[in-house]
């Protein structure tokens, strides 16, 4: 994990000001919010304005999407615009993830928007009834999480990728699983280790081995 700022203050001022402006000029529905990816991923944001729309405030923790950008580093990541979120309460967002870079091309930060359509979708849907002779068929959008919200998902997802309850996985299973937890970043979150390793009901040496397992055979091959 890092510790301090990642981020000079005029920079991080400015981002703040600039989300300001953005969630002024689209209303309360507009969440914007600032990550400084220097800090500790347990509690990231740094500044946030209407909060409300996912219930989080400064200095939470670190979505999936920051998570990525810590685990995978991307020197040139691209911004991620105009994609479907839904808060653990069912609201369904338009997202945006834009990258901030430093003076030596590092990303530095995050601004996220997550404008609540739910009202919006609610009247499309109304509208498309009357319009259309067939019902609109929705993709499934990923979820927007609090950090400890996202390990959880995170495990009932290997264990959902294994195809049977903890109980009836023998090990082969379970490297399965802490493989795939390793993969998406479930060890960034602190104190990740003693959560999996107990929900697993292994040791948390057994838990490392099975990293290590797959960082050596990632040199044999």
């Amino acid at each position: 994990m890092r510790g301090g700022s990642g981020i000079e203050r005029e920079r991080l001022d400015l981002l703040c000001q600039v989300a300001e402006g953005i969630a002024g000029q689209f209303g309360s529905s507009c969440e914007v919010v600032v990550h400084d990816l220097g800090r500790d991923p347990d509690h990231s944001i740094v500044a946030v304005v209407n909060g409300h729309v996912t219930g989080r405030k400064v200095g939470d923790g670190a979505s999936r999407v920051v998570l990525e950008q810590l685990r995978n580093n991307h020197q040139t990541p691209r911004d991620h615009l105009c994609y479907l979120t839904r808060t653990p309460d069912g609201k369904l967002l338009k997202s945006s993830t834009i990258y901030i870079r430093g003076g030596q091309g590092t990303v530095e930060a995050i601004l996220a928007i997550n404008y609540d359509i739910s009202r919006l979708m609610m009247v499309e849907s109304a509208i498309e009834e009357l319009v259309s002779t067939k019902e609109p068929q929705p993709a499934e959008p990923e979820k927007i999480l609090n950090i400890n919200d996202l390990l959880e998902d995170l495990i009932q997802q290997s264990v959902a990728l294994v195809g049977k309850p903890v109980a009836m996985m023998n090990k082969e299973d379970k490297v399965r699983a802490v493989r795939f937890l390793s993969r998406n970043g479930a060890f960034l979150v602190t104190k990740s280790s003693d959560k999996i390793a107990k929900y697993f009901g292994i040791s948390k040496y057994t838990l490392y081995s099975y990293i290590d397992m797959k960082q050596q055979e990632g040199k044999t091959t």
